[in-house]
């Protein structure tokens, strides 16, 4: 067992926190308005409209657009096709990634998104970090999206480990409560994500870390505690 006896397995959050896939994400918005008529989101906006699951994301760029919600449907396909096409394309793992996924080795890890099953896998094998994860959870039938605690109840489950043995790292309000409702006590949070445009520091947390490396030292100061005390 790990010195930090207390956590048993870390739930990882994909988007904002893995990965920074804006950039996907304002390609395939960009191209569904120009197919609407309709003029392409700034970066800023996608940036604060991300990380609260498609159906939400489609619903504010409608209102966004001044398009009613009866164009929903229409919108969510072309959506999809273009997102499928941009996964991945413009992403980039966070700096330090390789660092702070060394210090979480020892344990069993979960990715937990609200990101397409699919998609969450494709993304993940482009970037060469599908092997990091013992599990992915992404969004499916039957599992609300975060922050629902569902996908990372599920994730736990699969994992075998009770979620109060399980930490959260996150980027995300989002994050933050889904643990919370999922009965996970330790929470951490990136600064680098992009939280819907609010200080990620305003959210309750264990921690909030700059960036991957600063992971790493946390858990580095962790475990020597733990062997101190």
């Amino acid at each position: 067992m790990h010195p930090d006896d207390d956590i048993q397995a870390w739930l990882v959050d994909l988007d904002g926190t893995l990965v920074d896939t804006l950039g996907d994400f304002v390609a395939a918005l960009g191209q569904v308005a120009e197919q609407l008529g309709r003029t392409p989101p700034t970066r800023d906006w996608v940036r604060c409209a991300i990380g609260r699951g498609g159906e939400r994301l489609l619903r504010d760029a409608l209102r966004h657009w001044n398009l009613p919600d009866t164009d929903l449907e229409p919108a969510r396909s072309l959506f999809q096709a273009a997102y499928a096409d941009a996964n991945g394309r413009h992403a980039r793992a966070f700096d330090g990634l390789a660092q702070g996924l060394a210090a979480l080795s020892s344990w069993p890890l979960a990715c937990v998104t609200n990101k397409p099953q699919a998609l969450a896998e494709d993304l993940l094998e482009r970037l060469q970090l599908r092997d990091a994860f013992r599990v992915v959870i992404g969004q499916r039938p039957g599992l609300r999206p975060k922050p629902h605690p569902d996908a990372l109840l599920e994730a736990a489950r699969q994992l075998g480990v009770a979620p109060d043995r399980c930490a959260v790292l996150g980027d995300s309000r989002n994050d933050a409560e889904a643990a919370q409702a999922a009965g996970c006590d330790t929470v951490l949070l990136f600064r680098h994500g992009y939280n819907h445009g609010e200080a990620i520091d305003a959210v309750p947390a264990q921690a909030h870390l700059d960036d991957w490396p600063a992971l790493a030292r946390w858990i580095s100061d962790r475990s020597c505690r733990a062997v101190g005390s």
